[in-house]
């Protein structure tokens, strides 16, 4: 399937420039919010752009990767944070809670039957994938209904009148996803890219490592973004790759989290590189894999707070900065309108 995303048009792009720059205050004064504001009108196309209904996707689905000792934690968590995110319980909840973001979770492949279950978004593709560690995650056809589902689900939440979403995502074992469609994608050693995810030890990190060279020897590197995915990724990898696609389609800003949903971006990217002029990188992972993946796609992030949960907390903690950034190119006085002298 292919994305219709359009380069931003440059019409707007002096205009809006001009009014960042005649705010009463220095030039540049305003540093990264000014970058952000000149983002965000250019999305828009417009000089006084707005935020309307902001949505939060929690992607959540189970790696057959994470039965070979890859993971510090159990398979069954995945579900059961599932459970205590419908149940309002976990940080994403109280986030997205404080800063009025709708938030959705989806089951886009979790190995656990959700029963009677309120408020869970069903686009399950299969009970997780297979492991990668002597053929593919899953068929191009289950990777390619991923993808389709997540641009679905971006397409339903577009028609609140939702122009900006946060991508998040859970499932134990996803950290050697990540890392390996990074690895495979950028050229970065694997080593590189491998980190402690859930709170692996030295000899935790060493069994990840080789296990995921093993993994490497058997498929090899495909040449080609739907193959790669379909090897190395997850179910919520690619639906959330499928849904940044398309909301990029719709020209919504596009909030990425960290390393799990950086990774992603990354194969979003490889499908349609002007995606990331419509990407907001929210925080730097504490994730080792995560500053490097950042270098590699050229992104600033705009938070560092040594955070590695996942889940789309990052998402939300940035999101003030970006209202901001929007608040003051609506609200902030010019130099001209309050009467001040300019240098």
């Amino acid at each position: 399937m292919n994305w219709n995303i359009q380069p931003l048009k440059e019409e707007v792009k002096k205009s809006l420039q001009h009014k960042i720059d005649t705010k009463t205050k220095p030039l540049g004064a305003l540093g990264q919010l000014e970058t952000l504001a000149l983002q965000i009108g250019l999305i828009q196309q417009t000089t006084s752009p707005k935020l309307t209904e902001p949505h939060l996707m929690v992607f959540a689905a189970d790696h057959g990767i994470a039965t070979s000792g890859v993971s510090a934690y159990p398979q069954e968590v995945t579900h059961q944070m599932v459970l205590n995110f419908l149940a309002g319980g976990a940080a994403i909840n109280v986030f997205a809670a404080q800063h009025n973001i709708t938030l959705k979770v989806v089951d886009a492949g979790v190995n656990h039957s959700f029963e009677n279950v309120q408020g869970l978004v069903n686009a399950k593709v299969a009970f997780g994938t297979e492991s990668f560690l002597n053929g593919p995650a899953m068929t191009m056809a289950q990777c390619k209904q991923a993808l389709a589902k997540g641009s679905d689900l971006v397409e339903e939440i577009a028609k609140t009148g939702c122009n900006v979403v946060g991508f998040g995502e859970m499932g134990i074992g996803n950290t050697s996803s990540a890392s390996m469609l990074m690895h495979v994608v950028t050229g970065i050693p694997l080593q590189e890219c491998i980190g402690a995810g859930t709170g692996l030890n030295s000899q935790g990190l060493k069994q990840k490592y080789e296990i995921l060279s093993s993994a490497l020897s058997a498929n090899g590197k495909p040449n080609n973004a739907h193959s790669i995915l379909a090897t190395y990724g997850g179910f919520e990898i690619a639906m959330m790759c499928g849904a940044m696609l398309k909301a990029a389609e719709l020209k919504m800003l596009v909030l990425v989290d960290g390393f799990i949903a950086t990774s992603a971006f990354l194969m979003a990217a490889e499908f349609n590189a002007s995606a990331k002029e419509y990407a907001i990188f929210c925080h730097k992972s504490d994730e080792k894999g995560h500053a490097l993946l950042l270098e590699f796609l050229e992104a600033n992030p705009l938070l560092d707070l040594q955070m590695r949960l996942g889940e789309g907390t990052g998402c939300t903690m940035a999101y003030p900065i970006i209202q901001s950034a929007v608040n003051f190119l609506n609200e902030m006085a010019s130099f001209e309108s309050a009467g001040v002298s300019d240098k």
